[in-house]
């Protein structure tokens, strides 16, 4: 479709945005949201430690005074926008947060970094901040997966690129009843939210902690375009459609407008996020599943092994790298992650720390993987997440397709084994008790103000 002739889509979301009320949403959406907070709250409190959120926590504690939000896992409260860009650092610091298979792309940091510091810094209502959840992930969702793969293949990260959108939506629809401007609110946000959208996937190989920083550039920047709109700052009506709008310039007019537009309302995108069992790049997960279910099968003789091949789709098939200098080189390797998988089985963070990238056996196993595109994987892609693992040593060759990694929504993460993941990461920063009671407090999710105090620490 030319862009002449393109629908009004910046005008259909944000008047859909607008017009969206709690009691619009299924029960099952608002669990969803739910669910997603306390993903956000796991991977932000042991995010909140790396050392690319540790470096923004400092440059902000230095350059700006005390404010009215929280900082997750630390004693700092910011300003709400800077409280956004310190907490989606930390929530994407780890490779532990939720995404969207349709879109490669990741909601959580973004959006809700950005929900939740204008809803502590405002005092917003437990309901307001679900549904502002939603409006986000809705939104940006929907907006990644109708740009995806095209956006991807020319050079952009999703995060940032949609996420931005995603922040600007929830936050909007947070102040529409603190303007004087309400009518027009998501439009100018989205349409100021166009010029701060951005991310080169340059990263990839180079172990550039530069992608931390994406979600929490995105949550800030949405952020502040929406507090702009709501103090009269206009910004394109046009600006996801337009001639020179979001469209042309990042999916170079490769759009499914159906993608986006379809269902909208009834049709639930936020239902399809993914929650991540494992600490690296979901294109990762299918090959750790694979090794998994053979193992479980009959045992593995690693000292046996000759070849190994992973056959995939072709963006996970890029991760082929086998050169691992660091942490993030780890952790975006599917070499790596299956050597370590062989090894170690379940992979925890401590399987990509140094210690056990200098395993001389780990080195051994990466030499042995060789990671190609199969037209069956990336036919099926993105519909499915396959990866095929073809295991071959003393004279037997075993293999294994997996069609949806765990925590696809066809192959869910269950409510129990989300909380667990929250004890199993974030206990370790705020202890057992802690952990109780924000899952408590996100589960019931009547009492925001007691939800921030228990996501600070004292020190």
């Amino acid at each position: 479709m030319s862009t002449s002739t393109r629908a009004p889509l910046t005008t259909t979301l944000a008047e859909w945005a607008t017009s969206l009320r709690y009691e619009d949403l299924p029960a099952g959406v608002v669990h969803q949201a739910k669910r997603a907070v306390l993903d956000y709250a796991a991977a932000t409190l042991v995010g909140s430690t790396s050392g690319p959120a540790r470096i923004v926590q400092d440059y902000l504690a230095e350059v700006e005074g005390p404010g009215p939000a929280t900082v997750v896992g630390t004693p700092l409260r910011l300003s709400a926008a800077n409280a956004a860009l310190a907490n989606g650092t930390a929530a994407h610091g780890l490779e532990v947060d939720d995404g969207y298979t349709r879109g490669g792309y990741h909601p959580g940091g973004p959006t809700l970094s950005a929900v939740l510091a204008i809803a502590e810094a405002t005092g917003s209502g437990a309901h307001d901040i679900l549904l502002a959840t939603v409006v986000g992930y809705e939104l940006s969702c929907r907006l990644a997966g109708a740009g995806h793969p095209a956006t991807w293949h020319r050079g952009f990260h999703n995060t940032p690129v949609v996420g931005v959108f995603g922040a600007a939506a929830g936050v909007a629809k947070l102040l529409e009843g603190r303007t004087e401007h309400p009518a027009g609110l998501a439009a100018s946000a989205l349409g100021l939210a166009g010029s701060h959208a951005g991310g080169l996937f340059e990263f990839l190989g180079h172990g550039a902690e530069v992608k931390r920083l994406h979600a929490g550039k995105a949550g800030r920047d949405g952020l502040v375009s929406a507090e702009l709109a709501a103090r009269g700052l206009t910004g394109p009506a046009t600006v996801l459609e337009g001639p020179h709008g979001y469209l042309h310039a990042f999916a170079g007019d490769e759009f499914d407008e159906q993608h986006l537009l379809a269902g909208l309302g009834t049709e639930w995108r936020t239902l399809q996020t993914y929650i991540k069992p494992y600490p690296c790049c979901r294109h990762l997960h299918g090959p750790i599943d694979a090794i998994l279910a053979l193992s479980e099968r009959a045992p593995i003789d690693v000292d046996a092994l000759e070849s190994i091949t992973v056959e995939t789709f072709t963006s996970a098939a890029r991760h082929g790298g086998t050169s691992i200098g660091d942490f993030l080189d780890a952790q975006m390797s599917i070499p790596y992650a299956v050597a370590v998988t062989l090894l170690h089985g379940v992979p925890s963070l401590e399987h990509f720390e140094a210690d056990a990238r200098r395993d001389p056996r780990v080195r051994r196993l990466i030499d042995l993987v060789e990671v190609r595109e199969a037209p069956d994987c990336s036919r099926d892609f993105p519909a499915m997440r396959p990866a095929r693992v073809v295991l071959r040593g003393d004279g037997e060759q075993r293999q294994l397709r997996v069609d949806q990694p765990y925590g696809e929504p066809g192959n869910p993460v269950a409510d129990v084994d989300l909380e667990a993941k929250l004890h199993r990461l974030a206990g370790p920063v705020v202890g057992p008790d802690r952990c109780k009671r924000i899952t408590s407090e996100i589960w019931s999710f009547d009492a925001p103000e007691q939800l921030f105090a228990e996501l600070r620490t004292s020190d």
